[in-house]
This record gives structure tokens, C-alpha cells and sequence, in this order.
């Protein structure tokens, strides 16, 4: 088979034929609720230069990240509700994985180097402004996207070197693994870069957990290090939490689901990575960083009174 000329046919969308204008309705709101809470606090913190600090850039970033993603799922699977459509080219196919895939697991690096900055600024808070230097913030930032992308590109560039046999996904999206397992030929190379990968994203996991254990540790020493533990890890171990189960749910069923799950069941632990981080994430730091809660809510308060004027 041409794997240029390849059209796949997403088969997660056939359970969907009878309730899709609802169906569009929820998805569009849910894509409209993330870009706005997203938006929302990247702007405050890109304004604002009172919150040009290390840690709202790596929270500006993980948004960024957010946003990515979800810009590889919910345009294309609106458009197939829309149009009764369920296919998508070979290279439509890969750029969608990388986008998705790409974007989530940047989440868990970003996550990693979050947990190493408030390390530094509740265990060693006199040494905080030496350590987080400007340049060396600079270094952080780019670590997720770049280690992800170098990663993930090694990851594609195997995959679309595979001669297929087939071109039907049980999903309603693409990913690698779907591709990898149409290939007629040896996929021993994509399973050692895929098991690559899980190793060097459960080490991030690791070391968020031995930090938190740090964290713990420091904060009960001091009511500040406590508060100051409280207000900004708290957020940060809800978006782990929250990032973790979802992307688990997805490879774990990815590897190992069975096809025995209702179709339902099936495209919920699909998409859930995709609907539940990005929504909550913002709202968890908003709701709980008092400086981007105060700010959002003056940015509100100004609106309001320049609309009065207006009238």
C-alpha cells in the first residue's frame, strides 16, 4: 500500500451518527470553555508584568501547551460531526498524533520544571533570584518543547517509514500506536522508542514525586513555608494528578484496552486527556494563585467600569 495515497477512517465516529448535532453543540462549547479560561490567564500573565516571574511563565507555558493540543483534536473532529465526515489523510493522520501526543507529554515536562522551581523557592528561598537566573529560565522554558519535539520527531519519522496494510483506527482521533499497528512490516524499532518514551516521562513523574517529598518536608518547618506550600504546590499537584490519570488512562488503553469496552466507554478514555487537563488546569491556578485571581479580577472590575462609561 501507498502510504501516501492512505486515507484512514476513524471508526470511533460510528456510534455517533444518530446524536451528532448534540453531539457538535457539547464539543464546540467545551473547545470555546478551553481556549477562553486558557486565553484568558495567558493574557493576565503576559500583561501584567508584576507577573513576569519564573513560575507564571512555566504556567503561561503549560497553557500554551493546552491549547496546542487541543488545536490537533477539536477543529478536525467538529468538522467530521459537521460534515458527516470520519477519514483523514496519511499526512493529516501524523501531524494530528504529534500535535496531541506531543503536546501532552510537553504537560509533563513543564510540570517537572514547575516542581523544580518552587523547590528552589520554598527549600532554598535565600538562594532563589541566584539560581533562577534569567538565562537559566530561558533554558527551562525551552526544555519541554525541545526534548518533546526531538522525541516525538524520532517517534514519526519511524512511523512513516512503515509500509501498511490497513487503514482503519478504532479512534476518534489519529496516534502512533493506531498506525504502528497497521504496519505489515517490523515495528520493533517503534516499540523501542515508544517504551523510550514512557521510561523518560515516568522519570519526570519521579522526579516531581521526590521534590513534593522535599516540599513536604521544608514546608512543615515554617508557618510561611507552609502557606507559601498550600498556595502554590497545591495547584501544581492537582494539574500532576489530573495530567497523569488521563494520559494513563489513554496508554494504558492504547496498549491494552479491549475491544470489548462499549464504544462509549472507549472514546471517553480517548478523549479525556483532551477535555479535563486544559479545562482545569486555568481554573485550578486561577482560582487558587491569589496574585492571577486579583489580577483577573481587576482586569474584570476595569471592564465593568469602562462599560458604565460607555453608556
Amino acid at each position: 500500500m501507498d502510504n501516501t495515497s492512505t486515507v484512514f477512517t476513524l471508526s470511533g465516529l460510528d456510534m455517533t451518527t444518530d446524536y451528532r448535532t448534540t453531539l457538535f453543540s457539547l464539543t464546540l462549547m467545551c473547545y470555546c470553555v478551553i481556549i477562553m479560561v486558557n486565553v484568558a490567564l495567558i493574557l493576565t500573565i503576559v500583561l501584567d508584568e508584576n507577573l513576569h516571574e519564573p513560575m507564571y511563565i512555566f504556567l503561561c507555558n503549560l497553557c500554551i501547551s493546552g491549547l496546542l493540543g487541543t488545536s490537533g483534536f477539536y477543529p478536525k473532529f467538529l468538522l467530521d460531526l459537521l460534515y458527516h465526515s470520519n477519514v483523514i489523510s496519511y499526512a493529516g493522520c501524523l501531524i494530528q498524533a504529534f500535535v496531541i501526543y506531543s503536546s501532552a507529554c510537553s504537560d509533563f515536562s513543564i510540570l517537572a520544571v514547575m516542581a523544580y522551581d518552587r523547590y528552589v523557592a520554598i527549600c532554598r528561598p535565600l538562594q532563589y533570584h541566584s539560581v533562577m537566573t534569567k538565562q537559566w529560565v530561558t533554558q527551562l522554558v525551552s526544555y519541554p518543547w525541545l526534548s518533546t519535539c526531538c522525541l516525538f520527531t524520532a517517534a514519526y519519522t519511524l512511523t512513516s517509514t512503515l509500509r501498511l496494510c490497513g487503514s482503519h483506527i478504532d479512534r476518534l482521533y489519529c496516534d502512533n500506536w493506531s498506525i504502528v499497528k497497521l504496519s505489515c512490516t517490523s515495528t520493533i524499532p517503534n516499540n523501542i522508542i515508544g517504551y523510550i518514551a514512557i521510561v523518560f516521562y515516568f522519570g519526570h513523574f519521579i522526579f516531581i514525586v521526590c521534590s513534593y517529598v522535599y516540599l513536604i518536608r521544608s514546608s512543615v518547618k515554617s508557618i510561611e513555608s507552609k502557606a507559601k506550600f498550600m498556595q502554590t504546590c497545591l495547584p501544581h499537584f492537582l494539574s500532576l494528578f489530573n495530567v497523569t490519570v488521563a494520559l494513563l488512562f489513554d496508554v494504558l488503553y492504547t496498549r491494552y484496552g479491549s475491544r470489548d469496552l462499549p464504544q462509549s466507554l472507549q472514546n471517553f478514555l480517548a478523549i479525556e486527556f483532551l477535555v479535563v487537563p486544559p479545562i482545569l488546569n486555568p481554573l485550578i491556578y486561577g482560582l487558587r494563585l491569589t496574585r492571577v485571581q486579583n489580577r483577573i479580577l481587576r482586569l474584570c472590575t476595569k471592564g465593568e467600569k469602562n462599560k458604565m462609561s460607555l453608556m
